[in-house]
């Protein structure tokens, strides 16, 4: 991969950080440009004409100058970075399985266990509105349950996708190994605390900031 490579992001994002693990794990070089969603940093007219039209983080930039390109959602820029690695398996079964958990985080994890930290850690719950609050129980059953089935899932595995890690394993880790923040108890999870000292023992690992 010979064209540089530039992050926008919140470090305090859990979807950032997936690529920032991707590209670390892989010893690909990655510069990074960092925004404060809090702020609306990524809502300028700035941002929208040049970086993401959706206002949102992360974004890949690949390349430089007239000739950069922009590659908008986490999964993809770390699909993008990791398409030919060991990262990702090379059996048709496999590659699609990889796929399957990289949906389930975003479909049944994210939404949940990362939503959660986000209100209460940043934006903490006086400060949510009257639907925000209401949402909160039926996120916390949400979050549980995918969190349940992972660690039922871990108990018989070291990884996702087989006995090597692969981005399944990163795009559930960068959430999940902060879940606490969100106000999940952790260790009614022990196959999958076991399942984050292994993603944290993996050479290059780096932590979210």
């Amino acid at each position: 991969m010979n064209e540089p490579l530039t992050l926008h992001e919140d470090p305090r994002s859990g979807n950032c950080y997936k690529i920032r693990l991707t590209a670390a794990l892989l010893g690909l070089p990655l510069v990074v440009r960092g925004y404060d969603i809090m702020k609306g940093e990524t809502r300028t007219p700035e941002f929208l004409a040049q970086v993401n039209a959706n206002g949102r983080i992360p974004v890949l930039q690949i390349g430089e100058g007239g000739g950069a390109r922009f590659l908008p959602e986490s999964n993809a820029a770390c699909w993008y970075l990791a398409k030919d690695s060991a990262l990702v398996p090379q059996d048709r079964f496999g590659e699609a399985d990889c796929l399957r958990w990289m949906f389930f985080e975003q479909y049944n994890h994210e939404p949940n266990v990362a939503t959660l930290r986000f209100w209460l850690r940043f934006v903490g719950e006086a400060n949510l509105s009257a639907e925000q609050r209401g949402q909160i129980i039926a996120k916390r059953m949400a979050g549980c349950a995918a969190l349940g089935l992972m660690d039922k899932y871990l108990e018989t595995r070291a990884f996702f996708c087989g006995d090597a890690p692969s981005l399944a394993d990163i795009a559930l880790f960068a959430y999940t190994h902060v879940a606490e923040e969100g106000g999940f108890g952790l260790g009614d999870y022990p196959a999958v605390q076991a399942w984050i000292a292994r993603v944290e023992a993996l050479p290059g690992f780096v932590p979210m900031d």
